[in-house]
């Protein structure tokens, strides 16, 4: 039977409509290639429409579209990279632990999870994708904390001269927000490169004493880790920032601007965006005690939940203690044999599931069970005391500090180290088509 030329000519004439309307709106693309991961040119639009929003909420002038692509393009890079290293790991944040997590947000923010869904709904973003953001940043912050942390080294020896230095100059009494911009070079550059990347830094140095805008700037002209926050690292005081800020910041005031600076990186552009007393004149510590329970391939990670909420019920019905309990079945070696007891500590040296459960809750209160990076958890908050922050730093103030100088730093190390390893392909995207 031969084919109807009308039916023929009607298939061509649709198939050429499709063309036609694909020009008009093409499919979505591969525009980078990270590993043997991609990112599509829909994640970067997306990511630059609220990247434009905000700004726009926070009356922010913006470099051109190119140049922000850019920073967006970067940015989206390092979160891959860091995202193909959780998985590589096993780390998975499960929806039991993701749930734990949206219900103590919840209640800081005194909003049932209702509601907060509602008020998520109303700023323009569906419940689910707010769910996957929130995965992606508690993924980010748990392989940054273990793959940094082991890095890190903090000597007694640091720690006295910190606490000695502390209270001999009171050093600890003024925070700086600091504005960073990073002209990079790269690893063993020429000569020439180094010139160029100098004279690039001198000429962004020049533009900012002659008034424009540092955070537009930043976002433009920045490879540092904070350029597509306009540069800006938050509130920090000189013992707990990276050293580069530190040493070059004594007797800094605001609207100093200091650089270039060399460093193995670059060239660095500091500028004082305030300055101001220590906020905080006590910190907020916690007496607690958990038990800890690990999964396993012999031991699913519902069973490990339903054998903590067996206990929970048994402890608050009266029909089990406590301690008894931890020192039986807690898999935390530090704190097992002591029935559970953690001491008095900042919870935010605890991993931010265990930090985030502790704060919201009440004295005496035992937790329903919660997952974190370690495994799952049930915690009770036995007391609450505010110490002095400023007159007297102790021994663990000083560590934290130091931690997260150190911290800072090496994970700025880790992220160059691995981006340097990564195999990533950049496809030029075609502003024209269609």
């Amino acid at each position: 039977m031969k084919p109807c030329k009308h039916f023929i000519f009607a298939f061509l004439t649709l198939a050429m409509s499709h063309t036609v309307l694909a020009k008009v709106e093409p499919l979505d693309r591969v525009a980078v290639q990270i590993n043997e991961g991609i990112v599509l040119e829909s994640e970067i639009a997306g990511m630059l429409q609220t990247v434009k929003a905000n700004a726009s909420s926070a009356e922010q002038a913006l470099p051109s579209d190119q140049a922000l692509r850019t920073q967006v393009i970067e940015r989206l890079i390092m979160t891959r990279l860091q995202m193909q290293m959780a998985d590589r790991i096993g780390l998975h944040i499960g929806d039991l632990q993701l749930d734990q997590t949206i219900s103590n947000i919840a209640k800081e923010q005194n909003l049932t999870v209702d509601q907060m869904r509602a008020k998520i709904g109303e700023e323009g973003m569906s419940w689910s994708q707010y769910r996957e953001q929130l995965r992606e940043e508690i993924t980010l912050g748990e392989i940054q904390r273990i793959q940094v942390q082991r890095r890190i080294q903090v000597s007694p020896q640091e720690i006295n001269n910190l606490v000695k230095l502390i209270e001999e100059q009171g050093l600890q009494q003024v925070e700086f927000q600091i504005g960073h911009i990073l002209i990079e070079v790269p690893s063993s550059p020429s000569s020439e490169a180094l010139q160029k990347a100098s004279e690039r830094a001198n000429t962004v140095l020049k533009r900012i004493q002659d008034g424009d805008d540092f955070r537009r700037t930043a976002i433009a002209a920045s490879a540092g880790p904070k350029a597509l926050e306009g540069g800006v690292w938050d509130y920090m005081n000189v013992n707990e920032m990276p050293t580069l800020f530190a040493e070059v910041l004594s007797g800094a005031k605001t609207g100093d601007v200091i650089g270039p600076i060399r460093s193995g990186a670059g060239f660095h552009i500091i500028k004082v965006l305030d300055a101001r007393g220590l906020q905080t004149k006590e910190v907020d510590e916690v007496s607690s005690r958990h038990i800890l329970i690990k999964p396993s391939p012999i031991l699913s990670e519902e069973r490990a939940k339903a054998m903590l909420d067996k206990f929970v019920e048994q402890v608050r019905a009266g029909d089990a203690d406590f301690a008894a309990l931890a020192r039986q079945y807690s898999e935390d070696p530090g704190s097992g044999a002591k029935g559970g007891e953690l001491g008095w500590a900042d919870p935010s040296v605890y991993v931010p599931a265990f930090a985030q459960t502790l704060n919201a809750l009440e004295i005496g209160e035992i937790s329903e069970p919660f997952r974190s990076s370690h495994g799952w958890h049930i915690v009770q908050l036995e007391e609450r005391r505010k110490t002095d922050a400023t007159d007297k730093f102790n021994t663990n103030r000083a560590h934290q500090l130091i931690f997260r100088r150190k911290f800072n730093e090496e994970l700025q190390n880790w992220l160059d180290e691995m981006r340097s390893e990564a195999y990533i392909e950049v496809f030029d995207a075609d502003f024209n088509r269609g």
